[in-house]
């Protein structure tokens, strides 16, 4: 490359199922790699709309909460730096019922079209939650069928893969990436999702108080484990 070429930009796509996702389990990351001039995508299966937390006092019903979690999602985006946001409009606490084979082409399209250097997804068995382990089955699938030239991480909660051991993985298998620089755009990202956090005292405290709450790393599992070694800290 000569001084006047420009280095591929580089990309990624996060596939999840819930606005407020991308911000609660790994907002730090996608603050990170938006600084470092990263495009990133990212789809939303659901909006929400079967969610509990309806605001606190609330003040949302079944009929007005996908479009304000639609809109919160979009603000958390503006913080995060996601430029890119895509919803498959399937309705919350329905994806493990939609057809896997049309899913999956769908995302597998996706993935084709964007040649993505990263994918993000829940791990089908670590998910948590149904909708969660849909979409990363799926996911992975189209993963693997694309044949893409990127890598497949699988978004973990809190620090649970501090001690990977516990789930029949070892630290090899793990990205561990330094957010701490940017918590305070998680933070922003977390009070953008108000019907979600207004309940959470902690979220609202002084930026102070609320930033001392958070963790200084967000881990992955490798989707891969026997793809080329890569820097233990960093995704790409």
């Amino acid at each position: 490359m000569n001084k006047n070429e420009q280095a591929p930009k580089r990309k990624l796509l996060a596939v999840f199922a819930h606005p407020d996702d991308e911000t609660f389990i790994c907002g730090g990351t996608f603050a990170k790699y938006a600084a470092e001039g990263v495009e990133m995508t990212l789809v939303s299966a659901t909006r929400g709309e079967m969610g509990r937390r309806m605001g606190n006092p609330p003040y949302l019903n079944r009929e007005t909460i996908a479009p304000a979690r639609e809109l919160e999602l979009r603000e958390a985006c503006d913080h995060l730096g996601i430029g890119n946001l895509m919803f498959f409009d399937i309705r919350d606490k329905t994806v493990e019922f939609e057809d896997e084979e049309l899913l999956t082409r769908r995302i597998e399209d996706l993935i084709r079209e964007i040649d993505p250097d990263v994918v993000l997804t829940f791990h089908e068995l670590y998910g948590g939650h149904p909708d969660h382990c849909a979409i990363g089955k799926v996911t992975t699938a189209a993963f693997r069928r694309s044949a893409t030239r990127g890598a497949l991480y699988f978004i973990t909660f809190g620090d649970a893969m501090e001690r990977p051991e516990r789930y029949g993985h070892t630290r090899k298998d793990v990205i561990k990436v330094d957010v701490q620089a940017y918590n305070e755009a998680k933070l922003a990202a977390f009070r953008a999702h108000r019907c979600q956090t207004e309940i959470d005292e902690w979220v609202w405290l002084s930026d102070k108080e609320a930033l001392s709450r958070f963790g200084r790393y967000e881990y992955f599992l490798k989707g891969d484990v026997n793809a080329p070694q890569r820097v233990q800290h960093d995704l790409f």
